[in-house]
């Protein structure tokens, strides 16, 4: 592709647009994944610097992307970054974000708002819907007009109204849930879910709670081929050398852990690629098993 922000890829018969929002340093390294013990990172320097990790700093690089899929004639986006304009006052990063945005890449590559026909969100995080919705002239309304949302229905439940938008533990999640998710159930487009379901015969969408309630993952299979974008399973790929440890983001860490536990063994035995919502380099992963853990395959670009 022309944008160097956008790679492409096939998955058997099923197309993959990677389209990169940003990649940067994001947090302390031992900050996002506090079990990893600091020698894992020395001892993977050259594995995870400096796709997934700043030595100098000792902080973890991400990135903010979004998937695109087109798959038995329709066209899939998996995520949906911060959007512009938000009240994040709890992410200084994301708080009123301004810069290019998803549309226009998505416009560099060739994807217009009408022209989706799916959203996936693999969870109600801010980092996760942002772009479902738009401003249009103080209103947040639905930035695919087109689209059925794929929500988890355990995360609209436990981010929505009644569940009291997560307890407001955290005060961004009501501000998340008001403009970036409830306009898509007053548009009539919001499809919610639970346990597995079915997009194509090449796509099926599967609930991996942990991380948030609601939490999920992307099963591809076609051609022969396979992968799993697993959303925020993951963070660093230091998380598949110690799938034990969560990020400081996961709700429920032991649950979480458990889950990608079972996804990276599907995955190393199955041959499926992994890619997680948030690496940065190549974003796509091989997995293989090594004793009780796990370990890098290779780097898919």
């Amino acid at each position: 592709m022309a944008d160097e922000n956008t790679q492409s890829f096939v998955i058997g018969d099923v197309q993959v647009l990677r389209i990169v929002e940003w990649q940067e340093p994001y947090a302390p390294a031992r900050g996002l994944v506090p079990g990893v013990a600091p020698e894992v990172w020395e001892d993977n320097r050259e594995a995870l610097a400096p796709d997934h990790w700043e030595p100098g700093g000792d902080r973890a690089v991400v990135a903010l992307q979004t998937w695109v899929l087109r798959s038995a004639g329709r066209t899939v986006l998996v995520d949906t970054g911060v959007g512009h304009g938000r009240e994040r006052p709890g992410n200084p990063l994301f708080h009123r974000q301004q810069g290019l945005g998803l549309p226009a890449r998505l416009a560099r590559a060739g994807v217009r708002p009408e022209d989706v026909d799916v959203v996936v969100n693999t969870h109600i995080h801010g980092d996760h819907v942002g772009w479902n919705t738009r401003d249009v002239d103080g209103s947040w309304v639905p930035t695919f007009p087109g689209a059925r949302y794929l929500l988890p229905a355990a995360d609209d439940h436990h981010f929505g109204p009644d569940g009291g938008y997560g307890g407001d533990v955290r005060p961004d999640d009501r501000l998340i849930y008001e403009d970036s998710v409830a306009p898509v159930h007053t548009s009539g487009q919001a499809v919610l879910w639970d346990g597995e379901h079915r997009i194509d015969e090449h796509l099926t969408l599967e609930s991996t709670p942990g991380h948030t309630p609601g939490s999920s993952v992307l099963r591809v299979a076609s051609g022969g081929e396979q992968a799993v974008f697993v959303g925020d399973l993951m963070h660093s790929p230091v998380q598949i050398l110690h799938p034990e440890c969560s990020s400081c983001f996961c709700l429920d860490p032991e649950r979480a852990a458990a889950e990608r536990r079972r996804v990276l063994e599907r995955a190393a035995d199955q041959g499926e690629l992994v890619i997680p919502a948030h690496f940065g380099g190549p974003g796509v992963v091989e997995v293989r098993r090594q004793g009780a853990s796990f370990a890098f395959g290779g780097w898919t670009p």
